[in-house]
């Protein structure tokens, strides 16, 4: 895992996005990715109200505050020491993202912590990104300090395409990882004897892993992982981002909308 796209934007997120980044680097010896997306305000893209009319004046102050963030953010890299560079792009902010990691190995986002309230509250584009690209986002809640890569990693199997996806992507992480424990949530009532695929797969990386099968005691799956994630108290997990739109989460629900939700820790999401 060499380059690190990290996205800059001036929200309550910035920081923890920042500081995941620079762990990741350092630990992965990777390059951060700084990429800064100038969107036009809704006032000047929607011309409501003769709106456009200020479209010169908005522009240029949200080019300043732009600019001040770049100043801010380019000093600090310098003083953490880690290979980095800057990118500016115009546009929707997923799309823009999405184009610029195209030859990216992950991307760091935000896991807002409550619905967004004002322009200082991250966006909401963690599961837009994961699942809308090939490339697999680290979503760091907002309020997190660092990212434990070598702490205690929780994978999350159900022997879908998606779980397994995230697994390869984020073999470079848990080679660096000291325990990891691969959960599957029983299906049924019924205690199944877990599979052996994953830590089999895992071993053929030099990386050993505790297999388990977590009982759900007439809970949801996603209840279920959650109490997983505490009784192991795991400092990231690996699962797959399931669905194929934001409606689709929004109407049938799922593990992946609770975990967004729900979840204090990283999560490392593929699709």
């Amino acid at each position: 895992m060499k380059s690190v796209l990290l996205h800059i934007h001036d929200d309550q997120g910035a920081e923890s996005r920042l500081q995941a980044a620079c762990d990741l680097a350092r630990g992965c010896k990777a390059h951060i990715q700084c990429v800064q997306v100038r969107s036009a305000p809704d006032l000047v893209a929607a011309d409501m109200y003769g709106g456009g009319a200020f479209a010169p004046v908005i522009t240029e102050e949200l080019r300043e505050i732009d600019d001040r963030l770049r100043v801010q953010v380019e000093d600090r890299l310098r003083r953490e020491g880690v290979s980095w560079d800057w990118r500016q792009v115009d546009g929707e902010t997923v799309g823009a993202l999405l184009r610029a990691a195209k030859l990216s190995d992950i991307i760091v986002a935000t896991l807002p912590e409550g619905p967004r309230k004002d322009f200082k509250d991250p966006l909401p584009i963690v599961s837009d990104l994961a699942l809308g690209g090939r490339t697999p986002v680290l979503a760091m809640p907002q309020s997190a300090k660092c990212f434990k890569m070598p702490g205690r990693a929780l994978v999350a199997w159900d022997g879908s395409h998606e779980a397994a996806s995230a697994i390869k992507a984020a073999i470079p992480l848990l080679q660096r990882t000291q325990d990891v424990h691969v959960v599957t949530v029983e299906e049924t009532d019924k205690r199944a004897f877990p599979s052996t695929e994953v830590p089999e797969y895992l071993s053929r990386h030099a990386i050993p892993a505790q297999m388990h099968s977590w009982s759900r005691d007439g809970e949801a799956v996603e209840t279920a992982l959650l109490g997983a994630i505490s009784a192991l108290a795991a400092d990231w997990v690996v699962m797959g981002a399931f669905g194929h739109s934001r409606l689709r989460e929004l109407v049938f629900g799922g593990v992946t909308r609770r975990m967004l939700r729900d979840a204090r820790i990283p999560l490392l999401l593929a699709h």
